[in-house]
């Protein structure tokens, strides 16, 4: 029995194709316990600081209800002032003295390590992203999860390839495996996350090798985050949309432009004061 096991072992691990498809489900689902984690703490920490501490709660998507159950609490003006300047230095602080590749956006620094550190994110830096992230949002600083989230998934994705000591290019593609398996569970979009992945490091391409393992390690990670918090969607509506007339389509066109343009406005402005 023990030796029939090693030959079905050898099997799998000897095709290349198979080795693929563990690597990935293997990266979805550790990228998909450490998105439940982190969205977790985030919860908890959101509910205790900013409304036990600051009298007020982080409006939510519809598809997000409290995880914690609270009651209503008096607002502090001073302590909304203090806490996201608090919350900013404690993230500074951390990231600087352990891992000073984890500021800023991190979807920057994933497109870094892809492009020029041969696919390399310190082990450290998921942990050290995640708990910055923490540290504003809870604190009400204006930031988001997207970043934080395809940082730590791709540390994920170099973690496993550099264990298994796997070349330049493949360590890349887990890379970009694992930064699609953090977007499909933070997001509960396993396939926005892995078309996300794998072109979000060109301008006017995408990394075609990648689709494969970022779709399996997308869906393994949905799967995982989906069995600790549902799959109801993130964004939704109170009532169905219903569509009445073809001119509806000029004030969508204008919709899709305003929102092209003030999307390219925040980014301008956030690269901005960064400089």
């Amino acid at each position: 029995m023990k030796l029939q096991l090693l030959r079905l072992i050898k099997y799998f691990t000897s095709n290349r194709l198979t080795r693929r498809v563990i690597e990935s489900v293997a990266i979805g689902i550790l990228a998909g316990c450490l998105a439940a984690l982190f969205f977790y703490c985030l919860k908890a920490a959101d509910t205790f600081v900013i409304y036990l501490v600051g009298g007020t709660l982080s409006p939510s998507p519809l598809g997000e209800p409290p995880l914690f159950n609270v009651i209503s609490k008096p607002q502090s003006l001073w302590l909304k002032i203090l806490l996201p300047a608090f919350g900013g230095l404690a993230s500074g602080f951390l990231v600087y003295l352990f891992a000073p590749e984890a500021e800023g956006h991190g979807t920057d620094a994933m497109i870094k390590a892809f492009h020029q550190e041969d696919g390399n994110i310190r082990s450290r830096v998921p942990i050290i992203k995640g708990l910055a992230t923490i540290f504003i949002l809870a604190t009400g600083g204006s930031a988001g999860r997207e970043g934080p989230i395809i940082q730590m998934g791709a540390g994920v994705g170099s973690l496993i390839a550099r264990i298994l000591r796997l070349s330049v290019r493949i360590k890349r593609q887990l890379l970009l495996a694992g930064a699609a398996a953090g977007i499909g569970a933070i997001f509960k979009a396993p396939l926005g996350g892995a078309i996300t992945a794998i072109e979000i490091i060109y301008k006017e391409d995408f990394e075609a090798e990648a689709l494969i393992p970022s779709v399996i390690s997308s869906v393994s990670s949905y799967a995982v985050f989906s069995a600790f918090f549902g799959h109801a969607t993130i964004f939704g509506l109170p009532i169905t949309p219903s569509f009445y007339d073809l001119r509806e389509f000029a004030f969508y066109l204008l919709l899709s432009i305003a929102a092209a343009v003030a999307g390219i406005l925040f980014i301008r402005v956030f690269k901005g004061t960064r400089r």
